[in-house]
C-alpha cells in the first residue's frame, strides 16, 4: 500500500522587519505571529535547545536573537519546556526549518509561536545582528511583520524608542506564580525518603530547578515571587532558594529584604541567576548592566575553590559588582566575611558568591541547564551537604526548632 509523502503546512510569510533603537534595521519575513512585538534585542549562543531558550522566564520582554543558524529542526513538544508558556518577547532566526523531523516533536516551533502570538522574524542575517550588538550593545528593539512592516521607518523608530529601558524594569513579579505548589521527590524518581525541605521562591523559576532537587531527595515549596519571611518559614524549611528570573535587581528591594531575614536566621541560602544577585545586594554589594550579557550554553567559569574552570549554561545581563580579591568583609549587615567563589573566564565577571561565616552561596549561572551542559550540577548537592551541616549543629536547625516545633522529614 503506498501513501503520498506528507509535506508540512505551508504558511503565507509575509514581509518582517526588525529595528534596532539606533536605527539600524534588517529585513526578512514574518516568522510565528504577525504584528508588532518590542524589546530589548540580545543574542544567545546555544547550538541547541531552542525551546528551553524561548521558555525560560529570564527572557522576559527581550527579543531572542539566535545565533545558531538552523532552528526548528527538531519541532516542540511538552516535555522539554521550561516553564508554562513561552516568554520571549519576540523571535530572531536565519533559517527556519521546512518541517520539524524528530520522533518526540509534538508540533512546529513555527505554528507554536503563532498559537501564542509570538512574533519573530526569519532570513535575517543574525551574525551581523550579533556582531553589532557586540559591538554597540544590548538596545531597544522592535520586530514589525504584515502591514506593519510597510509603516515608514521612522515612525517604526519612534514605538522602538518609546518603549522602557530594561535597566529599571521590575519583572520577576510578571512572571512568578500566583500560588504556592509542591514537588515532590517521589514524583520524580526518589524512593527513599525526604532528605530535606526547602522554601523556593519563584523569580522566574525553570521547570528543571526543583527536578534536579527532587531527583536528590528533597521537597520543594515553591512560593510566588513576593512572598513574605512568614511565607517562607511556614514552609519549615531546612534551606531557603532563590531562582532565575527577568529584570533588573536594582528593583528587587522587597526579595532583598526577605532574604536579610533569612540570612540573619542562618537559615541556608541557596541562589542562581537573579538569586545571586539579590544575595550580592543583601550583603551590601552593587549590581549592574552589562554591555551585551551572558547568554548561551558555552560559557566558561572558573570555580576558584577546586580550580576547575566549568562549561555552563547562562542567561543575564546584569551582574553583582564585588571584589575578585577577596575575602572581604560584607559591607552590610553583620554576615562576616564573603568571597567571590566563580568568574566568568571570558570577562572577569562575578559568577558566584560564597558567605564564609553564615551559610550562604550563589551562582550567576544555570546549574539545572536543559540542553546543557551539566558540569555544575554538583551545586544541588553542595547546598543539601550544607543545609545538613547546619541541622547537625546546636541551635541551629530553622526548619525544625523551637520556632516550629514538630519532626523532622526523616523522622515522618
Amino acid at each position: 500500500m503506498s501513501h503520498a509523502p506528507t509535506t508540512a503546512p505551508v504558511h503565507r510569510q509575509a514581509p518582517a522587519v526588525l529595528v534596532l533603537e539606533d536605527g539600524r534595521t534588517f529585513r526578512g519575513r514574518a516568522y510565528g505571529a504577525e504584528g508588532t512585538t518590542l524589546g530589548e534585542a540580545v543574542f544567545a549562543t546555544g547550538m541547541t535547545g531552542y525551546q528551553e531558550t524561548i521558555t525560560d522566564p529570564s527572557y522576559a520582554r527581550q527579543l531572542v536573537v539566535q545565533t545558531a543558524p538552523h532552528i526548528g529542526n527538531t519541532g516542540v513538544n511538552a516535555d522539554d519546556a521550561e516553564s508554562r508558556r513561552i516568554w520571549v518577547a519576540g523571535y530572531v532566526i536565519r533559517d527556519a526549518a521546512r518541517r520539524p523531523s524528530n520522533w518526540r516533536s509534538e508540533q512546529s516551533l513555527d505554528d507554536q509561536l503563532r498559537e501564542q502570538g509570538i512574533v519573530g522574524i526569519e532570513g535575517v542575517d543574525t551574525r551581523a545582528v550579533t556582531r553589532h550588538l557586540r559591538e554597540r550593545g544590548a538596545m531597544r528593539a522592535g520586530i514589525f511583520s504584515g502591514a506593519d512592516a510597510a509603516l515608514p521607518a521612522d515612525r517604526l523608530l519612534d514605538q522602538v524608542l518609546a518603549q522602557p529601558s530594561m535597566a529599571g524594569s521590575r519583572l520577576a513579579e510578571e512572571v512568578s506564580i500566583d500560588e504556592a505548589y509542591v514537588v515532590e521527590p517521589a514524583d520524580h524518581g526518589w524512593t527513599g525518603g525526604t532528605v530535606a525541605t526547602i522554601a523556593a521562591l519563584d523569580l522566574g523559576i525553570k521547570t528543571m530547578t526543583p527536578r534536579h532537587f527532587a531527583q536528590r531527595g528533597v521537597r520543594t515549596v515553591v512560593l510566588p515571587a513576593a512572598a513574605t519571611f512568614d511565607d517562607v518559614m511556614a514552609a519549615r524549611p531546612d534551606g531557603v532558594f532563590m531562582s532565575n528570573g527577568p529584570g533588573d535587581p536594582a528593583t528587587a528591594d522587597a526579595q532583598v529584604d526577605l532574604l536579610r531575614r533569612v540570612l540573619d536566621a542562618r537559615v541556608p541560602f541557596f541562589g542562581i541567576c537573579f538569586g545571586n544577585q539579590i544575595l550580592g545586594r543583601a550583603l551590601g554589594f552593587g549590581t549592574y548592566k552589562l554591555r551585551y550579557g551572558h547568554r548561551g550554553i558555552n560559557q566558561p567559569v572558573l570555580d576558584r575553590r577546586t580550580g576547575k574552570v566549568e562549561i555552563t549554561s547562562q542567561n543575564h545581563g546584569f551582574a553583582v559588582d564585588a571584589p575578585l580579591d577577596g575575602p572581604v568583609e560584607a559591607p552590610a549587615g553583620s554576615y562576616g566575611r564573603v568571597e567571590v567563589s566563580h568568574v566568568c573566564l571570558n570577562d572577569d565577571v562575578v559568577e558566584g558568591l560564597a558567605c564564609l561565616d553564615i551559610p550562604a552561596f550563589s551562582v550567576q549561572y544555570h546549574p539545572e541547564a536543559a540542553a546543557g551542559p551539566h558540569d555544575s550540577a554538583y551545586l544541588f548537592d553542595r547546598f543539601i551537604d550544607l543545609m545538613r551541616s547546619q541541622k547537625d549543629r546546636p541551635g541551629a536547625r530553622p526548619g525544625h526548632d523551637s520556632t516550629h516545633p514538630g519532626t523532622t522529614q526523616e523522622e515522618n
